[in-house]
């Protein structure tokens, strides 16, 4: 293996490391019932192994954002999506920014139920499973 595909697979299993670390963490968030970070974790294990997919297919650095749309669309990851997974990417998306600064915490969290937040977890946990599988 040259010098070159050795930083490429060292990058790969950087994004993919962080990715389970942070649906790890998400978990954790549900299990002590911090819902506000679920979908914030949720959203970060989906970006960073949507990351690793974009370095394999793209064999360079990473894109330096946290749209899970661009990302999805710049490794063409997201034409193989199915609609549910293109629904749940854009109900996904957000929650970085609003889990990050949220401006009206008050009413996030209301919206923010258990079962929603399973829901978000068990979500993200199928589409980072199923973008592994792809690695």
């Amino acid at each position: 293996m040259d010098m070159e595909c050795k930083q490429i697979s060292a990058k790969i299993s950087y994004w993919i490391e962080l990715s389970d670390y942070d649906i790890d963490t998400a978990n954790a968030m549900l299990t002590s019932k911090r819902y506000l970070y679920v979908g914030f974790m949720a959203h970060q294990s989906v970006e960073k192994i949507l990351k690793a997919y974009y370095v394999k297919v793209c064999g360079k650095t990473a894109p330096f954002s946290h749209s899970l749309s661009y990302i999805a669309k710049k490794s063409k990851i997201y034409e193989e999506f199915s609609e549910k997974q293109k629904l749940f990417i854009d109900l996904l998306e957000p929650l970085n920014i609003e889990c990050r600064y949220p401006s009206h915490k008050e009413q996030l969290l209301k919206s923010l139920t258990d079962e929603k937040c399973k829901e978000i977890f068990n979500n993200s946990k199928q589409l980072q499973q199923w973008i592994k599988q792809k690695l």
